[in-house]
Formats: C-alpha cells, structure tokens, sequence
C-alpha cells in the first residue's frame, strides 16, 4: 500500500488529541514521519529508531531510560518499522520526500504510558536516520487508513474483562517478521504454546494479575486449534547483532470444547489475543519484529524478491555458523554471541559500512570493532 501525499486532508484523519487516563498501561501512538529529501536507508535502520527513542526517554526520565535499555525483564514498549517502505530493485529500502510513512510505538506499563504523556506535551519536531532527516508531522492513536485506533488506551483488567464470545477464536495476523527463542535456536513456527507463552509472559510481567504459566500453557497445549493459516518464512536482521529467520501471514485459532469447561483460561485466552497487538509477538519486538494486529490479513503468495535486508542476514548466519564452527571447544552463549557479534562486524563492513557507524550501533568501542573485524577476517582466510 502506497500512503498519499502530505497533506492538510491526511492530517485531518487522525485521532483528536486527547490525554489518556493516569492508570492507563497499554497504549500505542501512530507517529507520521514526513522525509526532508528522498533517500536510501540502511538495512538495519530500526537500531536507529530504538535509539533515538531511548534517548527521548532519557531527556526526560533517565532512571526509566536505563531500566528500560538495562533492564533484564520484559522490555515494557514495542517499536515498529516504517510502514509503506518502497524497496528499490537493488534490494534497499527508500525514502520518497513526497510520501508520509507510520512509526508506531506502544506502552506496555503504566510507567511507560505516562511518560508518554508527559513526552507529548512538547514533542519533537525532526529525528534523524544517519544521513535521512524526518519531519515528525503528527501523531495519533489511528494509522494513515483512519480505520480507528489500533492500540487505545487501556489497561490489563479492562482486556481481562471484556465479555467473551460463546464461540471464542482469534485470528492474528504478523505483519513484520515473526520468530521464537527454542533450545537456543530460532523456531518460526506459530504454535499455539510458543505464542501464549510470549503473551504471558508480559502480562505477567506488566499486570498485577499474573497467572500460573505451566498450568495455562499446559491447557493452551490441550485446548487451541488451529483452523487456517498462511504463513512466509523471511530471513531478517533484528537488534544489534546476528540474523533472525521469521515468518509473517496470519493464523486462525479456535477453542477446543472441552477447554469451555474452564472459564478463567478461556477469559485468559482472550484477553492476551486482544494484548498481542500492544506487545507484539515474540522476540526483538523493540526492534521492529513481531508487529501483529487482531484480525486476518491476507499475504501474499509469492515470496519477495530478495532484499539488502534478507542479504545481509543471509551472509551473517553463513558467517557465524563458520565461526561457531571454529569455537567448538568454547560452546555455550559465549561461543554464539561471540560469532555472532564478529559476523554482524564483518557482514556490515563487507556492505561498505564504517567501523566507527557500526561501532556506535553495536554499543561498543571502536578500538574493539576494529579488532574484531581484523579477527573475523583472519578467522575467514584460515578455513
């Protein structure tokens, strides 16, 4: 879908704005990005947005900044890509200065909705994507179709108490590359254990109703069935370092009728169903992956060409499977993170990126990055 053109009557869709209650949790903005000049961004453009948000944060609450860059729970916010990106034939993600673009971003603890609040009282005006400066023309609780909010004000109780069909079933649809932690290894596989599991565990975490999550998966394992679904595997960069396989479509699901039997869970059901669109669905959702929406959408049916993008995380898994291979004896994380971090350096160097930019992306010394880089190149020669 192609966004029209800047214009007063764009502007005139989105949501009047209106401050959301103090014991407000969950929420999402729809931020409209307007380019200064049309241009390229880089495949891993969502490292920037991550941190130019937590940087928005630390202007003005630098303890919740750190918790939420530090902190080892649940991140409490989710961040999307741009949306209605143009692809150029080259494989790379493009700007057009006469198209506006969505960013999303969504609270998932009252911590951070209020902060929200208070960030708004003066919002910024401009951010930057290395050499792509965005105006940030408005921002709403609706998205550019104006088909209504998508995230609105709520909080944990008020999805918990919604009434409930006689029929429960919830579709889903992933709309960014989707993808699980299992065995230490990615699994992009929608089954229904992996993704309750992932909604469980923020609500637990971000709600004062937490529920047991051995007993509930264990029902959910019994009880959800899946009725339809259209799936695409995708090879994605996400975070900082390493490469993630995903899969984006939709999945229909419904209840089995025994699990009718046990009211509590089926309200659970449904209520995390309606919290999957606030937190997105598994992994690196702070970084754009995840993003999903109540409701099927229809995927395509042909994979898309490949992209700077797939690319690149196709050469860093290449890459880091060669140096994993190389750190036998060392095994554990410590190996994976150690090749993943010199395959992430040297995939990016070998696109014609600086050390110093990756430096500054990766959070680490430059001195160091140039080491690494030195190292990865060594360690690929002596195969």
């Amino acid at each position: 879908m192609v966004p029209p053109p800047a214009s007063s009557a764009t502007t005139s869709k989105w949501s009047k704005k209106l401050p959301w209650p103090a014991k407000t949790e969950l929420v999402g903005l729809a931020l409209q990005l307007q380019p200064l000049h049309d241009a390229t961004l880089y495949p891993q453009y969502t490292i920037g947005l991550h941190a130019w948000f937590l940087d928005q944060v630390r202007q003005l609450d630098p303890a919740l900044s750190a918790y939420l860059h530090d902190g080892q729970s649940e991140k409490p916010f989710t961040l999307s890509g741009l949306q209605h990106l143009d692809i150029s034939p080259s494989g790379v993600p493009t700007l057009n200065s006469r198209q506006i673009y969505t960013w999303t971003i969504t609270a998932l603890s009252q911590p951070v909705a209020q902060w929200l609040t208070q960030w708004l009282q003066h919002p910024p005006t401009a951010l930057t994507l290395r050499n792509a400066p965005l105006r940030i023309i408005d921002w709403g609780l609706t998205e550019l179709s104006g088909s209504g909010a998508m995230h609105p004000p709520t909080t944990y109780k008020t999805l918990l108490n919604q009434p409930i069909s006689p029929s429960p079933g919830i579709a889903l649809s992933f709309l960014s590359p989707t993808s699980f932690r299992r065995n230490k290894e990615h699994f992009p596989l929608p089954v229904p254990t992996n993704l309750f599991h992932s909604y469980l565990r923020r609500w637990n975490d971000f709600s004062d109703i937490p529920y047991d999550q051995d007993d509930f998966l264990s029902w959910i394992d019994k009880s959800v069935l899946i009725r339809q679904h259209h799936l695409q595997s995708i090879k994605t960069v996400a975070g900082k370092r390493g490469s993630v396989t995903g899969f984006t479509g939709a999945i229909r699901l419904e209840l089995a009728k025994p699990a009718l039997n046990q009211p509590d869970y089926v309200q659970l059901f449904t209520a995390l169903g309606r919290l999957a669109p606030y937190c997105g669905t598994g992994h690196k959702t702070p970084f754009g992956l995840g993003q999903t929406r109540l409701g099927w959408t229809d995927a395509p049916t042909t994979a898309p060409p490949p992209s700077a993008e797939a690319l690149l995380a196709q050469r860093i898994e290449a890459l880091t499977a060669q140096f994993k291979g190389q750190r036998k004896r060392m095994g554990g994380d410590r190996a994976t993170h150690a090749a993943e971090t010199w395959a992430t350096i040297l995939a990016r160097r070998e696109t014609g990126e600086s050390l110093q930019t990756i430096a500054t992306d990766l959070e680490m010394p430059y001195e160091t990055v140039k080491t690494y880089a030195k190292l990865a190149r060594r360690a690929l020669k002596s195969d």
